[in-house]
């Protein structure tokens, strides 16, 4: 899994992030490309297009749901998403809070930004994460600066 949440686990609101880190999207953009991406119908919808070089696997409930686009697989259940990708040699899931919530127990590795701030407006959450289940095996931290309005750490956690 790979997210970037809030100290109180916020990832969003009105199906958008709530703050702005371009060091954040580029490190999101190295994981992920050349890789499946498994996510709900409302964070495939929330980009303005599909992203380049990495395939869109899309979980919706809605039988009729089609995408148009080389790149993306409509799905109807987070275990007809692993089903697609179990020949890949990595693929992410990539929200939101229901999918994350849906594929955690099948998840080997999360790759979490945690931002540095609380945000009470959002409707969307990270689910907590067990540190009886989960152990930290990396963190990298980066400072607010002027293009960043917060402070942030790349944690990397690795199912124990």
């Amino acid at each position: 899994m790979i997210a970037a949440a809030a100290e109180n686990d916020a990832i969003g609101k009105d199906n958008d992030l709530i703050w702005h880190l371009p060091d954040d999207f580029k490190h999101f953009k190295t994981k992920t490309t050349g890789h499946a991406m498994i996510m709900g119908r409302k964070t495939f919808e929330s980009f303005p297009k599909p992203l380049p070089e990495r395939r869109h696997i899309i979980i919706t409930r809605d039988k009729k749901y089609e995408v148009e686009h080389e790149l993306c697989q409509v799905v109807h259940s987070i275990e007809a998403a692993l089903k697609e990708v179990v020949n890949d040699t990595q693929a992410f899931i990539i929200g939101g809070g229901e999918i994350y919530r849906q594929g955690e127990p099948y998840a080997d590795i999360i790759e979490l930004t945690r931002i540095h701030a609380t945000f009470e407006e959002a409707d969307t959450f990270f689910p907590k994460i067990d540190e009886t289940r989960w152990r930290l095996g990396a963190k990298k931290y980066h400072p607010k600066d002027e293009r960043h309005t917060h402070a942030f750490t790349y944690l990397t956690f690795y199912r124990k």
